[in-house]
C-alpha cells in the first residue's frame, strides 16, 4: 500500500519537546556542515566532505524514533545527521574527519563512514564506501532480531527494528532489490528509508528507476507498505516518519519510507552541480527544511530568542567539538597491522585419542558431523544459502540438517550472492554466527564487494566491530569441468585481508579446520573441493567432536631430502603418486590465509629445491606468493630453479579429455620432480 500524508496537521499534533530537540540537533548538524565546508576543508584539514544539507532534517525526525537498544541503522555517506539524535558526540564525527586517533576508526577509513555497536545503545552498522552495500548486511540484522525473538525467545528483541538508509541512486543497485525481496519473502522488521533528491552525484534518478519514483514502482510489491512524501515539509515528514517507524515496529513487516528532498550542496564539496538548471537550484533553495521548519515554529513553538538561542548552543557545542578533535594525537604509525584478525578465539581442544580411531568416512560427510556438532552445541549458528535446506545442497553435504534443527537455523535464500554474504555480515553483526554457503566458486563473484567489506570490517573500525563467518564454497573440478563450476582461484581471496582461507585435501582436515573456523572471531572461506568430496583417497577416520585444525599450519605428508613440494587441495594426492619412490617432502598447506612459510623455509633450507603445485591458474596464482616468499628467505640455499606445475592461464575445460590435459598431472608433476631433483 502506498501511504501519503494526511493534510491539515498542526505542530501541537507532535510534541513540543520533539519540535525543540529537533531544532537543537538540525543546527548542530548545519553547524557541523559548515565548519566543515568553510574551515576544514580550504585549509586541508578534510580531504572528504559530503554535506547533509537538506536531508538533515528528515534524517534526525527518523534518527529521534530509533530508540530501542537492538535497533540499529545502516546508513551511508550521507547519514550523519541521524546518528546525532543517537547519542553520538560531535567531537567523535570531527575526531574521525581530521583523521584523528579515536573517532570511528583512528585515520583507517574516511571520516564519513561511522560504525557504533553498544551493548546499551542502538547500533550503527560499520558503513561502507560502496553505494547500495549498506542494504543485505541490514537485512540480516533484521533477520537476526526475528531469529532472537522467535527462534531463542529473547524478548529484548520484541520491538527491535533494522533501518537501512540509502538515497535515490541506491535504489538501482543490487543490495537494495536483494534485500527488498528478502526483506518481504522472509517479513522481517527492515524499514528501507529512501532519501530522493533527484540526482545520484549528476545522474537524474530517471534513469534509476521508471519515472525518478521508487514509490510509485513498488507500490504493487507484495508485502510492503510505503510511506511516501516530503522530507521538507516538517508537519509532513514527522507524520511519516512516525508512521513508518510505528508500523515496522508493531507489524514486525518491512516497510518503505521514501522522502524527497532538497540536496543544497553538490554531491561532495567538489561538486559545482553545474549540471542543475539555475531555476531549479532556486527551487531547492525556497525548499531548505530549515526556513520551512523555523517559518512553523517561531512565534508558537519557540519564539525568536529561543531560536537564536539554539542557534548559539549549536555554534558553541562545534566549536568545542572541533578543539577536542584537534587536540587529539594522529594515527599511530606502529599499529597500522593491528586488528586484520581477532584475536578472541576460544581455546582449541586438543584430539581425544579414544574417538580418533573411527570410521573412515568421507569428506562430505565430515563437514556434514562437524555441522551437526556445531549447531547442537552453539544456537547462534545458521546455515543457509540456496538449496541448502530440504534439498541438503546440490553436493549433499548438508542432508538432513533442516530436519533435525529446523527450517529457521538451516534455511534456503533467493538467488542472490550478494544477499547471501550480506546478510551473513549483518548476522553476524547482531551475535550469530552465520555459515553462507555459494554453489560454486565462480557464483561468488556478485558477492565479492560484501566479500571485501566484511574482511575489512575489523580493520577499518580499529577493532570496533567484526563479523565472523565460515563461507562455505565448493571449488575445482570434478569428473568433468567447465569455466562455470570448475574454477578454483583461491588467490582472489587470499587478497582479501581479513579473511582466512582453508582448502583442505581429505575428511579429517575438513572437520578439524572447520571446528576451528566455527570456534573462531574471524570470516573464513572455507572450500570444499568437489573432486573430493567422495574421493576414496580423502577418506579419513572420524576423529570425534573435540578435534581442530589451527590455521597456518601446514601438514607434512612425506619426508625426504631431495626436495620440497608444496601443494594443498585436490593436488596433495597427484603429489604423493608422482612423488613414490623418491625422497621429498610433501607439504600439504592446508591454509592459505594464514599459510605456514616456516615450515616451506624450513623444507626448502634442507632439501635446497622447491616444486609448487596448484590447479590454478598460473598467471598471479598462490604459487607466486610462495616463490617469492622462497626467493626472500631462503635463496642462499636454492640450488635450482623455483618451478611452478599449474594449470594454464584457461578457463577450466569441459571435456574430460581437455580438463586432464588442462589441471596437473600425476605425470607432469613427476617430470618436474625428476628434472629438479635431477638439476
Amino acid at each position: 500500500m502506498l501511504i501519503h500524508p494526511t493534510p491539515g496537521l498542526e505542530p501541537d499534533q507532535f510534541p513540543q519537546s520533539d519540535w525543540k530537540r529537533l531544532v537543537d540537533l538540525l543546527l548542530l548538524s548545519r553547524r557541523l556542515d559548515e565548519v566543515e565546508e568553510t574551515e576544514l576543508a580550504p585549509a586541508k584539514e578534510i580531504f572528504y566532505q559530503f554535506s547533509a544539507r537538506g536531508h538533515d532534517m528528515a534524517q534526525i525526525m527518523l534518527g529521534l524514533r530509533i530508540d530501542d537498544p537492538n535497533d540499529a541503522v545502516s546508513g551511508y555517506y550521507r547519514s550523519r545527521p541521524m546518528l546525532l539524535p543517537l547519542g553520538v558526540a560531535p567531537e567523535e564525527m570531527l575526531r574521525s574527519a581530521l583523521g584523528r586517533e579515536g573517532g570511528y576508526s583512528s585515520g583507517r577509513d574516511i571520516g564519513v563512514v561511522f560504525n557504533r555497536m553498544s551493548d546499551t545503545q542502538p547500533h550503527v552498522l560499520p558503513m561502507a564506501g560502496g553505494v547500495g552495500a549498506q542494504f543485505t548486511p541490514a537485512l540480516g540484522y533484521a533477520q537476526a532480531i526475528k531469529y532472537y525473538q522467535d527462534t531463542l525467545g529473547d524478548t529484548g528483541y520484541d520491538s527491535a527494528i533494522a533501518v537501512a538508509a540509502g538515497g535515490d541512486g541506491s535504489v538501482a543497485s543490487n543490495g537494495f532489490w536483494s534485500a527488498l525481496t528478502g526483506a518481504t519473502t522472509l517479513e522481517v522488521p527492515l524499514l528501507f528509508y529512501i532519501e530522493d533528491n533527484g540526482y545520484a552525484i549528476s545522474v537524474p534518478s530517471s534513469l534509476q528507476v521508471p519515472d525518478g519514483d521508487i514509490s510509485t514502482n513498488l507500490s504493487g510489491w507484495h508485502g510492503l507498505e510505503i510511506f511516501s512524501g516530503s522530507g521538507s515539509d516538517p508537519l509532513e515528514a514527522q507524520q511519516l516518519t512516525a508512521g513508518a517507524v510505528a508500523h515496522v515496529r508493531e507489524s514486525r513487516a518491512p516497510a518503505l519510507l521514501h522522502l524527497r528532498v532538497p540536496r543544497l550542496q553538490g554531491h561532495s564539496l567538489q561538486d559545482t552541480q553545474a549540471y542543475k538548471a539555475t531555476d531549479l537550484l532556486e527551487r531547492e533553495r525556497a525548499d531548505d527544511p530549515l526556513a520551512r521548519l523555523r517559518a512553523l515554529l517561531e512565534g508558537s513553538i519557540l519564539s525568536t530568542r529561543d531560536w537564536a538561542a539554539a542557534e548559539t548552543r549549536a555554534r558553541n557545542l562545534v566549536d568545542e567539538a572541533l578543539e577536542i578533535a584537534r587536540a587529539a594525537p594522529l594515527p599511530d604509525t606502529s599499529s597500522l597491522l593491528a586488528h586484520v584478525y581477532g584475536t578472541a578465539e576460544k581455546p582449541l581442544r586438543k584430539v581425544s585419542p579414544s574417538q580418533a580411531d573411527g570410521p573412515r568416512i568421507n569428506m562430505a560427510d565430515a563437514v556434514r558431523r562437524t555441522l551437526e556438532q556445531e549447531l547442537s552445541d552453539n544456537e547462534r549458528i545458521v546455515v543457509f544459502g540456496e538449496d541448502v535446506g530440504q534439498k541438503g545442497g546440490i553436493h549433499g553435504v548438508t542432508v538432513g540438517l533442516q530436519e533435525r534443527f529446523g527450517a529457521e537455523r538451516v534455511f534456503d535464500t533467493h538467488l542472490s550472492e550478494e544477499g547471501i554474504v550480506g546478510r551473513a555480515v549483518g548476522m553476524a553483526l547482531a551475535g550469530l554466527m552465520p555459515v553462507p554457503e555459494i554453489q560454486f566458486r565462480k557464483y561468488a563473484d556478485p558477492a565479492m564487494e560484501q566479500i571485501n567489506d566484511c574482511g575489512t570490517l575489523r580493520w577499518r573500525t580499529c577493532n570496533r566491530a567484526s563479523a565472523p563467518m565460515v563461507l562455505r564454497m565448493p571449488v575445482g573440478f570434478s569428473r568433468c569441468g567447465d569455466p562455470w563450476h570448475s574454477q578454483t582461484n583461491e588467490v582472489a581471496f587470499v587478497h582479501n585481508p581479513g579473511w582466512k582461507v582453508a582448502v583442505p585435501s581429505n575428511a579429517s582436515d575438513a572437520a578439524g579446520l572447520l571446528r576451528t573456523a566455527l570456534r573462531g572471531c574471524d570470516p573464513v572461506v572455507f572450500f570444499e573441493h568437489r573432486m573430493l568430496l567422495d574421493n576414496a583417497h580423502a577418506r579419513r577416520s572420524w576423529d570425534g567432536p573435540d578435534h581442530v585444525v589451527p590455521f597456518g599450519s601446514a601438514a607434512m605428508i612425506a619426508s625426504g631430502d631431495d626436495l620440497t613440494i608444496v601443494t594443498w587441495g585436490a593436488m596433495v594426492q597427484r603429489c604423493e603418486i608422482a612423488s613414490e619412490g623418491r625422497s621429498v617432502d610433501v607439504i600439504d598447506l592446508r591454509t592459505l590465509a594464514p599459510w605456514d612459510t616456516q615450515t616451506v623455509v624450513a623444507s626448502v633450507r634442507k632439501t635446497h629445491r622447491c616444486l609448487i603445485v596448484h590447479e590454478d591458474l598460473r598467471a598471479a596464482g598462490f604459487g607466486a606468493e610462495i616463490a617469492a616468499a622462497i626467493s626472500e628467505a631462503a635463496f642462499l640455499d636454492i640450488d635450482a630453479p623455483v618451478t611452478r606445475v599449474t594449470m594454464p592461464d584457461v578457463p577450466s575445460p569441459h571435456s574430460p579429455i581437455l580438463l586432464e590435459e588442462a589441471v596437473p598431472s600425476v605425470e607432469r608433476i613427476r617430470q618436474a620432480i625428476d628434472d629438479l631433483i635431477g638439476f
